[in-house]
């Protein structure tokens, strides 16, 4: 069976957690760094609606390979980051049970942002009681028609057609105001879910290889 390729990704949707738990799922490191993609970016849910947090990335007049990409740290992003993850979360069922594993990413500063993605991701497995061992790729692989580095992106997941849309929902704490909202950020599972949230992972895992 082929490798599923998936991008680095910053607190990843859940549609991305549901393939990194195939045993051939593997992330890109060698590959062209792609700005307005989950590489740098998540979204999460608060009271307003859908709402985007970006990492400022070092430019250099040039796109690198996103193993070498900086993080930007002459703004107080993480401190704006965690603000609007706690203010999104705090009334969630399972917040509290997992704010404390989390904080500390946006307390200490990491060079590069595939490597501060990898340990969260890494953070996230644990808390969701996954026992994987995430592999990275050491080469890069020429990009296909339906590739799922480039399936999970932000603008695809807009689209009617969308191949990893969220069919089966969750308990959200603001569904009330706004209805379901699918690929969202895995934290918003988590938060919501707490320890269910795997069995919702492992049932979007099978539906998305049975499609």
């Amino acid at each position: 069976m082929n490798n599923i390729l998936l991008s680095t990704a910053y607190l990843p949707p859940v549609e991305y957690f549901a393939l990194l738990l195939s045993e051939n799922a593997v992330i890109e490191r060698e590959e062209r760094y792609q700005k307005q993609s989950y590489r740098n970016r998540t979204v999460i849910m608060n009271g307003n609606g859908p709402l985007n947090l970006i990492i400022p990335t070092v430019h250099d007049g040039r796109m690198g390979v996103v193993k070498d990409v900086r993080i930007e740290y002459t703004t107080p992003w993480q401190r704006a980051h965690w603000r609007s993850i706690e203010s999104a979360y705090n009334n969630t069922p399972y917040y509290l049970y997992y704010k404390d594993a989390l904080k500390p990413f946006y307390e200490q500063e990491y060079e590069r942002i595939f490597d501060f993605n990898l340990e969260l991701i890494n953070t996230l497995l644990k808390l969701l009681r996954i026992d994987k061992e995430v592999a990275v790729t050491d080469r890069f692989t020429p990009y296909t028609g339906k590739d799922t580095r480039l399936l999970i992106q932000p603008k695809q997941a807009k689209k009617t057609d969308y191949p990893f849309r969220l069919k089966t929902p969750y308990y959200q704490v603001f569904e009330d105001k706004f209805g379901f909202t699918p690929n969202l950020s895995v934290i918003d599972l988590l938060f919501n879910e707490g320890p269910q949230a795997v069995n919702y992972l492992r049932h979007l895992q099978q539906q998305f290889e049975n499609e």
